[in-house]
């Protein structure tokens, strides 16, 4: 993490943890020709540095990324969309959209149109200021397409968006700034079925889509409703509820739309099993923020250079308020790219690849 040899040393021990979860496999990008990445903060590479926005992810985010910090990722190091494009073995990550360097044929490996603060409902996060919402990152992406094609022809350019994947993590802050229950969730899935609607008609086929975390259990809910010693129940319900009807959202697109498929991420499953199990993967602290101001669990005030940070990420599960550490991204990416249905279906990232 801040040398290679560090980084192997975690990565290695990550790997034996994992081991009796997780089956060995081969990584190639071979059948993904690139990955294209929609969402919010939790897999933001920098696009918010060129929007007028508080939400910018400065130093000490990135604190551990080898390419240098600040990364424009919310957590010490790698995402879980960095994460699985290496596991796929791609040479770079997916550049943030609005970066002056994204263009030519760099945009052919794939691009990331995340967002910290943006959700699914154009008017979410708006205390932030600007922000991408998924709207928007659709007609970017389509924007991209359009270079795509421009650039390869028709053909070759249908065919790579074809064989490229789609990673979108969204959802989580319209969980978070919620304005009801059932009627709210039905709504925002009704605006999210649009816009996956819309990615197939532009030519995406691999679609990866992942569920709400337990958010009820992060330092910032933790803190803010009086609940350190506990999840907030309520909260929780509703990411249940949300994903429920996703992936029966995506069971039916999958099944309505030609040639798609559309793969559910349970991000539910995977941080409940990382929590009931974290002594087990090597964790000593699963319930509050590495990077800390105030609160009991550090949740009250984002990530800044006010911050303390603790010494050894690979400890913790959150690396500030909101976000895991890279250590929690390594094992939920794990989960995603090669777990059983428990984690991912009707397959797993690295099946999805190879189809």
């Amino acid at each position: 993490m801040g040398t290679i040899s560090n980084r192997l040393i975690i990565i290695c021990s990550m790997c034996q943890i994992l081991a009796v979860h997780l089956s060995p496999c081969i990584c190639s990008a071979a059948n993904v020709s690139a990955i294209f990445v929609f969402g919010d903060s939790l897999v933001e590479a920098g696009n918010n540095y060129y929007i007028n926005t508080i939400a910018k992810p400065g130093y000490p985010n990135g604190i551990d990324f080898a390419k240098g910090s600040p990364s424009g990722r919310y957590t010490n190091a790698r995402t879980v969309a960095d994460i699985i494009e290496e596991e796929l073995g791609f040479e770079s990550y997916s550049p943030p959209y609005l970066a002056p360097s994204t263009t030519g044929d760099v945009i052919l490996k794939g691009v990331n149109y995340a967002s910290s603060g943006a959700g699914i409902l154009t008017n979410t996060g708006s205390i932030f200021g600007e922000r991408i919402c998924m709207d928007e990152q659709v007609s970017y992406f389509a924007k991209t397409r359009q270079d795509i094609i421009s650039r390869l022809g028709a053909t070759a350019g249908q065919i790579l968006l074809r064989e490229a994947l789609y990673l979108l993590a969204i959802g989580a802050n319209d969980i978070l700034f919620r304005q009801g229950i059932t009627q709210y969730v039905d709504d925002v899935l009704s605006k999210f079925k649009s816009q996956l609607i819309a990615l197939y008609n532009l030519d995406a086929r691999k679609i990866i889509v992942t569920g709400c975390a337990p958010v009820g259990c992060i330092p910032f809910e933790r803190d803010v409703r009086s609940s350190p010693d506990s999840c907030v129940s309520s909260v929780n319900a509703l990411a249940k509820l949300y994903n429920s009807r996703l992936k029966r959202l995506l069971q039916e697109l999958t099944t309505n739309l030609p040639g798609s498929t559309f793969v559910f991420v349970d991000n539910f499953a995977i941080f409940e099993d990382i929590m009931d199990n974290y002594r087990s993967y090597g964790f000593e602290n699963v319930d509050s923020a590495c990077c800390r101001v105030i609160g009991r669990r550090g949740g009250l005030v984002a990530c800044g250079p006010l911050s303390r940070v603790c010494p050894d990420r690979t400890k913790f599960v959150f690396w500030d308020p909101f976000h895991p550490t890279e250590s929690a991204n390594l094992i939920g990416a794990k989960h995603a790219l090669d777990g059983d249905r428990q984690y991912v279906s009707p397959m797993n990232i690295r099946q999805l690849a190879n189809a």
